[in-house]
């Protein structure tokens, strides 16, 4: 078979051949791929930094994405830590991990958007108990993870939703109430933090490093209630892996800090509130732009795709 194999962490897969691989457990089986999402979650599994990767390889890149069984029916599937990714035209998955799904499901659609769904999904259905009527600060919001969970927070009964991030034009084309430019200088993001997203009861963070430190006191600070709960939800690090936490951020206001990913919710939790999430989508309810490419064209998909893009890139072997 034809698969994107990395051979090195620093360096993008190749189209090359890769042998077959076969069913082992009495869990798995093989399917042919039919699409798969570029992702960051996936960029960062295959150049080693995930918090999840190993040293090993050759390794085939693809965390999860649609799949036609021997039977001709249509899978979800989201695979474990594995070295024989969804990038391949054959993949090797666990039927426990896996949705069936609607004979006329668009799989593109399916592909491109579950992954940066789910970060949103996820983190306020099992995260938290949001509670409808609650307000949400995107940070990040321009990604496609995070315009997907402005979406999501309206869905699932958000009151208010502020939207930070970068560029004026694309924070202006969010549905949000309010809107906060991070590329704008650092005592105006400070005050337009303080000023509108103050008594937010949610942050969901794809960013963390710099831009979570410049937010955090100037948020905390200026909250009418300081005792009121701020649950700041840590979904992604594209801005950096760590921080600088203020101790007085602790003591000054009620905030609580808590992750959202691969431990902090059992695979099982994770699998369990994921039909209703491929079935709003394969509804057409949240809006995502999408790209198709084939997987012969992976290195070039692979040098392309800016990780703030709108458009999701899907592999289509």
């Amino acid at each position: 078979m034809h698969a994107a194999v990395v051979h090195s962490f620093g360096q993008p897969p190749r189209f090359e051949q890769f042998p077959t691989p076969t069913a082992v457990g009495p869990h798995d089986e093989v399917v042919d791929v039919i699409a798969t999402g570029l992702h960051p979650r996936l960029r960062s599994q295959a150049d080693g930094s995930h918090y999840t990767a190993t040293d090993e390889l050759p390794l085939i890149p693809g965390i999860d994405g649609v799949g036609r069984r021997a039977d001709g029916s249509l899978v979800y599937f989201v695979l474990p830590d594995t070295t024989l990714g969804a990038m391949a035209e054959h993949t090797v998955i666990d039927g426990r991990r896996s949705i069936a799904l609607p004979v006329n499901a668009d799989p593109v659609l399916l592909a491109a958007a579950m992954n940066p769904a789910m970060s949103s999904w996820i983190a306020l259905t099992r995260r938290i108990d949001f509670a409808p009527g609650s307000s949400v600060l995107v940070l990040g919001a321009t990604g496609s993870a995070g315009q997907l969970a402005i979406q999501i927070a309206r869905h699932l009964g958000a009151s208010r939703v502020v939207a930070a991030g970068r560029g004026s034009e694309k924070l202006a084309a969010l549905d949000a109430d309010a809107t906060i430019d991070l590329s704008a200088d650092a005592d105006a993001v400070a005050r337009e933090l303080g000023e509108k997203a103050a008594d937010v009861d949610v942050v969901l963070d794809y960013l963390w490093g710099p831009p979570t430190e410049l937010a955090l006191m100037p948020l905390l600070l200026a909250r009418t209630d300081r005792s009121r709960l701020l649950s700041w939800i840590e979904i992604g690090s594209v801005a950096g892996p760590d921080i600088a936490l203020p101790s007085a951020a602790l003591r000054q206001a009620n905030v609580q800090f808590l992750g959202s990913g691969q431990g902090s919710v059992s695979a099982a939790g994770i699998l369990e509130s994921l039909p209703e999430l491929v079935d709003l989508i394969d509804r057409n309810t949240f809006a995502i732009e999408t790209v198709t490419l084939p997987l012969r064209d992976v290195e070039t998909a692979w040098a392309a795709e800016p990780r703030d893009a709108n458009a999701r890139v899907v592999i289509a072997p």
